[in-house]
């Protein structure tokens, strides 16, 4: 049973239940970019992000990758493990875009020759900022092994995530993770995958099918979240 408010983020609500160690989160439509900024509604947005993220996460389950997740319960709600989440979000490149583009003067959409990984501090009132692992221990936000085991599985996942996207004719360009600590203290994938934390462009035109069509006011959002959520469950050619 859904109880009691626990959390409330720009994307997602967080319930307590009749289980102290399980949760459910609940998708919202709201639509934020730089930092809450700019502020709108994707129509369907919620429930595509929880039926991408309810189709991906039990299968990086199946690649030995721990998760969060339990279960789909409706459209926009599902269960999932109490965790605590470590406010250190990673962020996982395999081309230029977005602020690593920006930030180091280069074009989007080159490919790097091997991913890059970094670190951000959870942290809505600063804006996410970029930190580096010595500032995560410092603020003892997480320790030097909470970090060696964060960056296997994110590397991990990308390991899985990129020929599964490949498959299905998407670019998987760069995206976001967040982590929690079980009970048990095992580090474990958390919060979402769904074009809010990740880059796609199809692999043929290029174009974007994530949230910088929101970001950048191309329009068609909520098209590309459909046609994401239409590749992420059809089966790939010659499968």
């Amino acid at each position: 049973m859904k109880g009691e408010l626990r959390y409330e983020g720009k994307a997602k609500k967080v319930f307590a239940t009749d289980r102290p160690d399980e949760y459910v989160v609940e998708y919202k439509d709201d639509a934020t970019a730089f930092n809450a900024q700019k502020r709108g509604t994707v129509l369907g947005k919620g429930a595509v992000n929880n039926a991408i993220t309810a189709a991906l996460y039990p299968l990086l389950e199946e690649a030995g990758i721990p998760t969060h997740f339990l279960e789909r319960l409706s459209e926009r709600e599902q269960r999932v493990l109490a965790v605590e989440i470590i406010p250190v979000e990673v962020v996982v490149r395999n081309l230029t875009a977005g602020s690593f583009s920006k930030r180091l003067g280069l074009s989007e959409g080159v490919t790097l020759s091997r991913p890059v990984v970094e670190l951000y501090y959870k942290s809505d009132v600063l804006g996410d900022p970029l930190i580096n692992e010595d500032a995560a221990v410092a603020m003892g936000w997480a320790t030097e092994a909470d970090l060696a085991v964060i960056r296997d599985l994110a590397l991990r996942v990308r390991e899985f995530l990129t020929p599964f996207f490949g498959a299905r004719g998407i670019t998987l360009v760069d995206f976001k993770l967040e982590f929690g600590r079980t009970p048990a203290g095992q580090i474990v994938l958390a919060d979402e995958i769904s074009p809010d934390t990740c880059r796609f462009w199809d692999a043929a035109t290029g174009e974007k099918l994530d949230k910088d069509r929101f970001r950048r006011d191309l329009g068609g959002v909520e098209d590309a979240y459909q046609e994401m959520l239409r590749r992420v469950t059809a089966q790939p050619a010659g499968a």
